[in-house]
């Protein structure tokens, strides 16, 4: 079986031509299904872009959200969209939903959105400001000094880390566990320009909650774990424990690539 995954594809900075250009490509390929790393699109497009997904490749197209998938709405509302229209039925599965994918035989996906969630690095210290703090309904209004967006990171981060938890009992019913997730989950994982993050940016480009819980139960199995993120557009790799393995992807913007053909 052949997947190919894409992450921080960034539709919405494509003119038309150049978009149909691009998922015509995707549609001349021999892959069997896809896995979209999240950073599609913003919350007014990004069913869009996924109903155009959905209609050119007419093949399972596995995804999870990115952060700008929310900028000028909010996060609420974007995953109600989304869950709205993938039951309609088509080849939309958004994993948070879909709980544990038998993929063949021996292995599985499973996967969640993820978000930085302000524990890796130094976030009181940090200079950082990312667009999210403006364009997100959620952190509208948030005071970082007073740690309710810190509060707001966390809670997003434990959602995600509950959702692992939940769902790894049975995914290790199988041999090699695929996970697709926006967030690098670790430090050694987070990469920008051939080097991991320092202190100022881990904050917010890690989910160390998410990492936390792919370490417990790996930890204690002899099942093999392949993690696929993006989010910080520095594409590597990170060799977590000898049966835990963390790809990043790289991305620039108006430039959507496949990142890597997997084969299970």
């Amino acid at each position: 079986m052949k997947l190919a995954w894409l992450t921080d594809i960034h539709l919405n900075f494509l003119r038309p031509a150049v978009l149909k250009r691009f998922l015509e490509s995707l549609a001349e390929t021999e892959m069997d299904a896809f896995l979209v790393g999240g950073d599609i699109g913003e919350a007014p497009d990004v069913t869009h872009f996924l109903n155009e997904l959905d209609h050119h490749l007419q093949r399972p197209i596995y995804f999870v959200l990115g952060n700008h998938d929310f900028y000028r709405g909010s996060i609420a509302g974007v995953r109600d969209a989304v869950q709205e229209l993938c039951s309609f039925g088509g080849f939309l599965r958004w994993l948070p939903d879909a709980g544990v994918i038998p993929l063949t035989e021996d292995t599985c996906l499973i996967g969640h959105d993820g978000w930085g969630d302000g524990r890796l690095g130094d976030y009181q210290r940090s200079d950082v400001l990312l667009n999210d703090w403006a364009f997100i309904d959620e952190f509208g209004g948030l005071d970082r000094d007073k740690d309710e967006r810190l509060a707001t990171l966390h809670a997003l981060g434990d959602e995600a880390a509950d959702h692992f938890r939940a769902v790894l009992s049975q995914a290790l019913a199988f041999e090699h566990i695929l996970v697709l997730t926006h967030v690098p989950p670790f430090r050694e994982a987070c990469w920008h320009d051939g080097k991991i993050s320092d202190d100022d940016w881990l904050p917010h480009f890690t989910c160390k909650a998410v990492g936390d819980v792919l370490l417990e139960f790996m930890s204690a199995s002899d099942r093999q774990m392949t993690v696929l993120c993006g989010h910080t557009h520095g594409g590597g790799e990170a060799q977590i424990l000898p049966n835990l393995r963390v790809l990043t992807g790289s991305a620039t913007y108006g430039q959507p690539v496949i990142q890597r053909v997997i084969e299970v």
